[in-house]
């Protein structure tokens, strides 16, 4: 299959109109998402299940206007209709797979009537996730997410748009890699540093040298766009 290459935002940018709306970003790190939504004239808030994992975000934040928040994406802490839009941006799969349904759930209540749930996941394939695979397999995490996008509908969303496409991860070296899984999960460092050898070979194989220095990778994605269903079955 042929997809397109682009960026996250890219995507985001195409099927969502960001100006001057209220925009969730569940799970968002280091705030690299955030700080790009208050750039493109959103009013965004950020969401980390921990002050600790917001502190990043913090620290990088000049004065964008975004509000930060701890909660968990299956207990939103957020007053009902209180958003425009929801995004997981690569988030949905590290919610806990029995979970994941409920933050579909939690992302229609507290979204606006014609507000929109967007979901970006990587999928399980290609060489990056060959590689990423070393140091945790997310196989059943992805597919898990994609089941509950899959039953949205349940959730009283309504599927509005699907796009695949593929965006290029540059990985300077080692530990450039190391960094970026940690930064995901800090409980990987260990894991990582107990298959270093192993990732370290993978890397090269696996990857494509850049003319910049070190490696590239394709990474499959898709994304879903969900509309806002009122009165739909079985939502409260």
């Amino acid at each position: 299959m042929t997809r397109e290459i682009a960026t996250d935002m890219e995507i985001l940018e195409r099927l969502v109109d960001l100006d001057g709306r209220d925009v969730l970003d569940v799970g968002c790190g280091p705030g690299h998402l955030v700080r790009a939504l208050a750039a493109r004239g959103a009013r965004p808030v950020g969401l980390e299940v921990s002050a600790e994992r917001l502190a990043s975000a913090l620290a990088a934040d000049e004065g964008s206007g975004a509000r930060y928040l701890v909660g968990h994406a299956e207990q939103l802490p957020l007053l009902d209709a209180s958003v425009d839009v929801v995004v997981f941006m690569r988030a949905l799969h590290h919610v806990p797979a029995e979970e994941q349904f409920t933050a579909l759930s939690e992302a229609h209540r507290v979204s606006r009537s014609g507000g929109q749930v967007y979901v970006a996941e990587p999928l399980a394939e290609g060489p990056f996730f060959e590689l990423t695979s070393l140091i945790e397999d997310e196989r059943e995490a992805r597919a898990a997410a994609q089941l509950a996008v899959a039953e949205a509908g349940r959730a009283g969303l309504t599927a509005a748009a699907r796009v695949e496409y593929e965006v290029v991860v540059r990985v300077a070296d080692l530990e450039a890699l190391r960094r970026r899984f940690v930064s995901v999960d800090p409980d990987r460092a260990g894991a990582f540093d107990a298959r270093r050898g192993d990732v370290a070979a993978a890397l090269e194989r696996l990857g494509k040298p850049d003319p910049g220095g070190g490696w590239t990778f394709h990474q499959p994605m898709r994304a879903d766009l969900l509309g806002h269903e009122l009165n739909a079955p079985g939502v409260a």
